[in-house]
């Protein structure tokens, strides 16, 4: 008898879940089948398989470990800058612990600290009250526009939707600014790629 209550599935950076019919070819990287009653199946393709499954008793095991929801009504503009304050990490790497905050990943994070014009090797306890409450507004923004656009198709791995028409800065090096039309830069930040305007965004 299975003692598991819940079925978690984080799809990760390329994990892909759709319904088909049973009788409909298996493709290659679908690598976990569940079957229905109708004999419909939901398949969880991941080329990287970097996904994953979990069967538990409490999704406490799972949620506990991660920070806020960034667009939860919980997470207040006072979160975050008592959070920050707390931290003494650049900016960047922190917003992707997904200890810190849950849910961010590369691309909306250069998203959103642009927008914010704050430069990611910022050390975290040095934002003003007013520079936080601007990167509370551009995580929730960039966050909801990449929802609404159900989200990213980088390439043939990481396909969705159609916001990498809107990126500001990813993936745009050597491309000009949209706000000043200084060349946006590609760096390094804790071993992640990482897009710049050095104009809007100055340390």
């Amino acid at each position: 008898m299975l003692l598991a209550e819940f079925l978690i599935i984080h799809l990760r950076m390329s994990g892909d879940l759709y319904v088909t019919n049973s009788d409909n070819t298996i493709d290659q990287h679908a690598h976990t089948t569940i079957t229905f009653d109708n004999s419909s199946e939901l398949r969880f393709s991941d080329v990287r398989k970097f996904g994953r499954i979990y069967l538990m008793k409490s999704t406490k095991q799972i949620t506990s470990k991660l920070g806020p929801e960034p667009l939860s009504k919980t997470f207040t503009k006072s979160i975050l800058f008592n959070k920050l304050n707390s931290h003494k990490r650049m900016i960047k790497p922190l917003l992707l612990d997904q200890h810190f905050l849950a849910g961010m990943g590369n691309i909306y994070t250069d998203e959103a600290l642009h927008l914010a014009k704050i430069h990611p090797a910022r050390q975290s306890n040095t934002l003003s009250l007013n520079e936080s409450t601007s990167l509370w507004r551009s995580i929730r923004q960039v966050l909801r526009d990449g929802i609404k656009n159900n989200g990213a198709s980088i390439d043939w791995v990481y396909k969705g939707g159609n916001q990498q028409n809107y990126f500001k800065v990813y993936g745009k090096n050597n491309q000009k600014c949209i706000t000043c039309k200084e060349l946006i830069l590609k760096i390094t930040i804790s071993q992640r790629g990482t897009h710049i305007c050095p104009n809007c965004q100055k340390l």
